[in-house]
């Protein structure tokens, strides 16, 4: 496949989101690399690093994982030309309240938000498949299996 997903945590703590991420990722046969990067603490560092996957001709799709003030996902999303998805962990310090810096960004910069790691893997599977079209049928799998999930708990509600 020519196609690759990004995972930029924004610290060491954001790993078990990254992990998931990987994890769904990767069942579905797409590539992944994780990198730790800080729009705060290491600015240089992320726009190089987003200099050299620029430069690879793979499609791609950038997932940011950073929570209180996610300047991460704008960062990335300014400085890069392919889909860039925010996962955001939820902070019970803030009552999730800092998750509004990762829905308001300023014009020109359009990350995607997803909570949810699984969503935002299944979100990145079918951007992927614009490229790929053999993802196509993991996405219609995936579907399937929550359609059948569904159905059966209906039935067996009956």
């Amino acid at each position: 496949m020519n196609i690759l997903a990004v995972i930029i945590m924004g610290s060491p703590s954001d790993q078990p989101i990254g992990d998931e991420l990987r994890d769904d990722l990767e069942a579905l046969g797409i590539p992944v690399e994780i990198r730790i990067a800080s729009a705060h603490k290491t600015p240089a560092y992320l726009l190089t690093m987003l200099e050299s996957y620029e430069e690879d001709p793979r499609a791609k799709v950038y997932i940011t994982i950073a929570g209180r003030s996610n300047a991460l996902s704008g960062m990335v999303d300014a400085a890069v030309s392919a889909p860039v998805i925010a996962c955001p962990p939820y902070s019970d310090k803030f009552a999730g309240a800092d998750i509004y810096s990762s829905l308001r960004t300023p014009s020109g910069v359009a990350p995607a938000v997803v909570l949810s790691p699984g969503n935002a893997a299944l979100l990145a599977t079918k951007m992927l498949a614009l490229a790929e079209p053999n993802l196509r049928e993991a996405v219609r799998a995936s579907q399937h299996a929550n359609h059948e999930r569904v159905t059966q708990a209906d039935q067996a509600n009956r």
